[in-house]
């Protein structure tokens, strides 16, 4: 992968330019622009500058099998990434984000390529006890960091965590932080997450237990994928294509085994259809 760069490419909002596919322009250019929210393991820039990540990784070598060589990395803040994508800052949102009814109202997702279970990141011993986010609920005193526009903001609001106890952040050091300052009790993230930035960062604390929330009687197994402009159904319809020979040649589990993921964490027959329908 390419390192962090800007681009001067210039798109209507239809995302071409004289006619041309926005996959043509890619290939004419040489590389392609992602968003990513700086989230360990799933999309972030390294210490050398670098975009690095599980969703980085895949998009790199989908791209690359494309006819696309070089990847170019803009971080921004979580609740950013669609809005970015819309405005044509990027081209692609490369940030393990989950594929919900809401946001394929805004954007296209590509079939799924990784999930994770939730978890909590807490202080060492978890002195509060803190499992699932009906623990904030038993317990007033408690407040919860999660980011901003995220599945995880969802959950906290449909398990009924008042607002005064959420802290809305916009990446994932901004929740270490608050943590680390003693502001909140925890940060609410996937546990993959959360186990990557301990190995990044340490520190006293430690990763609950993981589990899938359940809602009416549901567990909400969430998946991510790469997610592009509506308007790019051809760019979205060779990306599935290498996706699907990524699956079936155990390439996806290559390139997410560098990141903490495993077998369990790759896509089953659910389809993005399915999640974009709820």
């Amino acid at each position: 992968m390419a390192g962090l760069a800007a681009c001067s490419r210039v798109e209507n909002g239809g995302g071409t330019e004289g006619g041309t596919s926005t996959l043509e322009q890619l290939r004419e250019q040489g590389f392609v622009r992602i968003g990513l929210a700086n989230e360990i393991p799933f999309g972030f820039i390294d210490d050398s500058g670098e975009p690095a990540g599980q969703s980085p990784a895949v998009a790199a070598a989908v791209f690359e099998e494309l006819g696309v060589p070089e990847v170019q990395a803009s971080p921004v803040a979580w609740d950013g990434l669609i809005p970015g994508l819309q405005a044509n800052r990027f081209d692609v949102i490369a940030a393990g984000m989950f594929i919900t009814p809401e946001r394929c109202e805004q954007v296209a997702f590509s079939e799924p390529t990784a999930t994770s279970p939730e978890a909590f990141l807490v202080k060492e011993g978890n002195p509060e006890d803190i499992s699932h986010f009906t623990s904030f609920v038993d317990n007033s005193d408690l407040k919860l960091a999660v980011l901003n526009g995220s599945v995880e903001q969802t959950y906290a609001e449909h398990f009924g965590i008042p607002e005064d106890q959420l802290e809305l952040i916009s990446n994932q050091t901004a929740g270490y932080e608050l943590l680390e300052s003693g502001r909140v009790d925890a940060v609410s993230m996937l546990s993959v997450s959360h186990t990557y930035l301990l190995l990044d960062r340490g520190g006293p604390f430690e990763v609950t237990e993981a589990f899938f929330p359940e809602i009416d009687g549901k567990e909400q197994r969430g998946w991510g994928g790469l997610a592009m402009r509506q308007e790019d159904t051809e760019l979205l319809a060779e990306v599935n294509r290498v996706i699907g020979e990524f699956k079936e040649s155990n390439r996806l589990l290559e390139l997410g085994e560098e990141w903490g993921f495993t077998e369990a964490d790759l896509p089953d027959d659910t389809t993005t259809a399915e999640l974009c329908e709820g």
